[in-house]
């Protein structure tokens, strides 16, 4: 069962998220800032994270830049989830170090697909 850590600090997104990805079988961590998301990856080394860009402590941003500084995070990948839908946010995101970019509210089928593309588990 593949491990999704979530760093999301609004607890209404974080629960429906967090159920419809469980439905779908996937084991679920949660994080509610920046700095708990970092730490729950050093901990659990989840197989994907699914990052709000605007947390506390440290926001999506920082927290991008620095796992893909570090050599143990590295290799997990990042799906930047954000309300902000300007053109340039999907770049900033991605130059941050985020692998993929999705805009809230979340379209779940379309999730799903960046997910599973960035597990490996389809083509």
């Amino acid at each position: 069962m593949p491990k999704v850590l979530l760093v999301e600090d609004n607890e209404m997104n974080r629960d429906m998220l967090s159920r419809r990805l469980q439905r779908k079988g996937y084991q679920v961590l949660l994080a509610i800032d920046g700095q708990q998301g970092i730490d729950l990856c050093r901990a659990e080394m989840p197989d994907l994270l699914l990052l709000d860009m605007s947390l506390p402590v440290k926001d999506g941003w920082q927290v991008a830049s620095e796992m893909k500084a570090d050599n143990g995070l590295s290799h997990i990948p990042i799906i930047a989830l954000t309300a902000h839908a300007m053109a340039d946010d999907r770049q900033r995101a991605l130059q941050a170090g985020c692998d993929d970019y999705d805009t809230k509210p979340v379209d779940l089928p379309r999730l799903l697909s960046k997910i599973e593309r960035l597990l490996g588990r389809v083509g």
